[in-house]
């Protein structure tokens, strides 16, 4: 017994040890730091407020052909942040404005709208869209098709025209009420840049052993490939979970402004589970490669598959069935719907912890998988 466990007390500090070595090399590496702060500070920030899926500041046109006070209460009614203020223009001029970008929507009003709709008939408003804006064009479209019919119907009411409804159907929205993009936006990128991190560091630590020749210095050291093995993934897994930690506190929540509304430290747990399966997966994509430019030829396609696909880009239910299935084998689909659950809904580890075991089985997969060839690229060596 007393052999035992000073044998796993040994196998402890070889990997402590050999895990603060890999965090000396990978300080001593400024380009890998540079990209570790950049991904997680200003990354974050350039993503979240750059990329858009709302509607914001769209230029908008107005063909006032009625001249009603419906028409006027129409336009008056397409105002910030999503529109620009509306400006008239003539009919004949409505195609060369559209032609040259100068607005993204131009709505019709065709005469005599307001008299025509009270006396019962149903006359049609025509909007002009510029799709080269594909986002804010399918998305614009609705707002006004929205606004339009909130105006048309307090017309109505007003009139004493209006039809009443059945049931009226009201929309609360618990996280982001404001559904702005950037709370989505800002914590998928947290995630999205902690897989590909990940992976990158955790294959380029051994890469960077064998072109630097230090592998040779292990292997004459009495440490296993297990210890170092293992001591590549905490040290890696360590630095990038830390990065997200404060990139979530200070970036997202403080610079941004999102209100994340599950437990961090539970979400701190699943990072660092995630870490065990994405950077065992570094390793092991590592070991099928010889160089650094070999390693990025084929980590590349791999991430953005992962990225794209895990749901964290686009609903994992808008894929095909097959697809779904198939995604169910990476762990950034699992560790996506995750953190979506905590950091968003504000799930509990009886909601989360399906995710966190599988995670620990794919992890646990790739772990030995990714050992196994480890062992023969040292015995290559």
């Amino acid at each position: 017994m007393r052999k035992r466990l000073a044998s796993f007390r040994r196998t402890g500090l070889n990997i402590y040890r050999l895990g603060i070595k890999e965090l000396r090399s990978l300080r001593s590496d400024p380009v890998l730091v540079f990209l570790i702060v950049y991904a997680f500070s200003w990354g974050i920030y350039e993503v979240a407020t750059g990329v858009k899926f709302e509607v914001a500041n769209a230029s908008v046109a107005i063909i006032d052909e009625d001249h009603s006070p419906l028409s006027r209460e129409i336009a008056s009614a397409l105002l910030p942040p999503y529109f620009k203020n509306a400006v008239t223009i003539d009919a004949d001029k409505a195609g060369e404005a559209l032609d040259k970008g100068h607005y993204t929507f131009v709505l019709d009003i065709p005469p005599h709208f307001e008299r025509d709709l009270l006396s019962g008939h149903r006359p049609t408003l025509q909007l002009n869209v510029d799709a080269t804006a594909m986002s804010m064009a399918g998305n614009g479209a609705g707002y006004i098709q929205s606004i339009v019919t909130r105006e048309v119907s307090r017309a109505l009411s007003t009139s004493g025209r209006e039809t009443p409804a059945e049931a009226d159907l009201i929309a609360r929205a618990l996280f982001n009420p404001n559904l702005d993009s950037v709370p989505f936006t800002s914590v998928m990128e947290v995630i999205n840049n902690i897989t590909l991190l990940s992976v990158i560091l955790a294959g380029a630590a051994l890469i960077r052993e064998r072109e630097h020749g230090t592998l040779e210095h292990l292997l004459v050291m009495p440490v296993t490939a297990v210890e170092i093995m293992s001591s590549k993934l905490w040290a890696n897994g360590l630095v990038i979970v830390l990065a997200a930690t404060l990139s979530l506190i200070f970036v997202v929540q403080g610079v941004l402004g999102v209100r994340t509304s599950g437990s961090l430290a539970l979400f701190i747990a699943g990072a660092l589970l995630y870490q065990f399966s994405v950077t065992a997966l570094g390793i092991l994509l590592a070991t099928f490669t010889g160089s650094m430019a070999q390693y990025g030829l084929l980590v590349m396609p791999v991430l953005i598959l992962m990225q794209l696909l895990s749901g964290s880009s686009t609903p994992l239910e808008s894929m095909p069935a097959w697809l779904q299935n198939t995604m169910q084998l990476s762990p950034s689909t699992h560790f996506v719907a995750f953190s979506q659950a905590i950091l968003y809904r504000g799930a509990g580890p009886s909601i989360v912890w399906p995710q966190l075991a599988v995670l620990a089985g794919i992890g646990a997969t790739f772990f030995f998988v990714a050992l196994a060839r480890f062992r023969k690229a040292i015995l290559r060596s």
